[in-house]
């Protein structure tokens, strides 16, 4: 496995993971680990929180990019993710539109300028 952080990793509904493996960010390492996971209503939090752990501690992944929606089902453990890698972003989907107020990305931002 790389020691560089080169790669994006993805947790999201299959519209949103297909958009982007069509985009290219789409890696296998020689373990067969994926760098995506697609969240459907079958999908448990635990599997969720599995995954969302595996790709904060690799070492090859720079970005997670997390449907806003899906990171509700494991909000507690995105809420207490304060490293800087893999940067963590909670994005939109096509049938769940972004809430900032739950972003907490966007309330370190407001606190930081006392909002």
């Amino acid at each position: 496995m790389s020691t560089q952080r080169s790669f994006i990793a993805v947790i999201g509904d299959e519209d949103t993971v297909t958009g982007l493996l069509l985009a290219g960010i789409g890696h296998m390492d020689a373990h067969q680990n994926a760098n995506f996971l697609v969240v459907d209503p079958k999908t448990s939090p635990t599997q969720i929180e599995d995954s969302f752990r595996s790709f904060t501690s690799r070492k090859d992944i720079a970005i997670l990019l997390i449907n806003q929606h899906v990171a509700d089902h494991i909000r507690p453990l995105v809420d207490t993710y304060a490293q800087a890698f893999p940067a963590l972003l909670e994005v939109p989907s096509k049938d769940h539109p972004y809430d900032p107020s739950k972003d907490g990305v966007m309330k370190r931002v407001q606190k930081l300028f006392n909002e």
